[in-house]
């Protein structure tokens, strides 16, 4: 497959003052291919909203930089940024906060269309109807206002707005997490089916391991601000190798009673360290049940220990 977003080395720091500054992303690099969905978990607070800001341009990334089908996307400019927006879109998180509430939801759907000089005024109304029953909302909902929607139709105005203008590329930021349990699966669904009609490519952000591992192709697990594991879905599930993914998935839920009365927990000693001036080694280390002398001295690399499953762990083993 193409490689549609490569991230070469990207950090984010943020300064809290008294000579102090918090690592919210530390030295990630991976790419992105179109079509897909690539999967990002972890704790929260691990720096996984942070990491699709800066896909997105939002932030400015403090070292590191972002490619878009290998073309360096220059996101200190404001030309470039308005470029790049015009192929990757974002879809946040709580779609109450994320919708003003004094624009009509045709006017927040055709919004970017503005922005970007897309159509004329008669084409960019019937391109809100288009994409408001592409949602599986109703043309009439144009004339109303963000509150006489539920939670879930919210959110179905705010996938109808990231694809107004056409793009390429969608992070999803934890897009379910705001929503009942009974409205998840018809976003997720939504999802998955505008992904096979458009040729969509998927960043999917979020905590839940069930969610992300039936809607995306590969995985990678961040702690820390750091990548800790990426592999193919069902390669990381059967064969989970840092001791950090091996804690999340056990903590999973299992459907069946019997079996998850059964079930083998792994419980991590201590709580997740500071991110404001990390201590040298491995973020895990103080954590971690296998951890030696050299986790604490040095930080492990991101390595292929199997066919494309990369680990970042001392005591993980190459197999191939």
């Amino acid at each position: 497959m193409e490689k549609l977003i490569t991230l070469d080395h990207i950090s984010k720091y943020f300064d809290v003052g008294h000579k102090q500054t918090l690592v919210a992303v530390n030295d990630i690099s991976f790419d992105i291919y179109d079509g897909e969905t690539l999967g990002i978990v972890g704790e929260s607070g691990c720096g996984k909203s942070t990491l699709g800001r800066v896909v997105m341009g939002i932030y400015q990334p403090t070292k590191g930089k972002i490619y878009y089908r290998g073309k360096e996307v220059n996101v200190k400019s404001t030309k470039a940024r308005y470029e790049y927006s015009k192929k990757a879109q974002i879809i946040f998180q709580d779609p109450y906060a994320s919708l003003d509430p004094r624009m009509t939801v045709g006017s927040i759907i055709s919004e970017g269309m503005e922005i970007h000089h897309m159509y004329d005024k008669k084409k960019r109304q019937q391109r809100v109807y288009e994409l408001l029953e592409t949602v599986g909302l109703n043309r009439e909902h144009a004339n109303r206002f963000p509150h006489e929607f539920s939670g879930g139709q919210r959110q179905r105005i705010g996938i109808a707005r990231a694809l107004a203008i056409d793009p390429e590329f969608i992070v999803c930021d934890e897009p379910v997490s705001a929503l009942d349990v009974s409205i998840q699966s018809q976003i997720i669904n939504l999802l998955k089916d505008l992904q096979n009609k458009m040729h969509l490519t998927y960043m999917f952000i979020a905590h839940d391991l069930n969610v992300v591992k039936y809607i995306s192709n590969r995985i990678a697990v961040m702690y820390l601000g750091n990548l800790m594991e990426l592999a193919e879905s069902d390669e990381l599930y059967a064969h989970t190798l840092h001791p950090y993914s091996q804690a999340l998935i056990a903590a999973v839920p299992v459907p069946d009673p019997k079996k998850e009365a059964h079930k083998e927990t792994k419980l991590l000693p201590g709580d997740v360290p500071s991110p404001i001036n990390p201590k040298p080694g491995c973020p895990f280390a103080n954590r971690c049940p296998y951890v030696k002398d050299i986790c604490r001295e040095k930080s492990p690399t991101l390595t292929e220990v199997r066919p494309h499953h990369y680990v970042s762990c001392h005591m993980v083993k190459k197999e191939i």
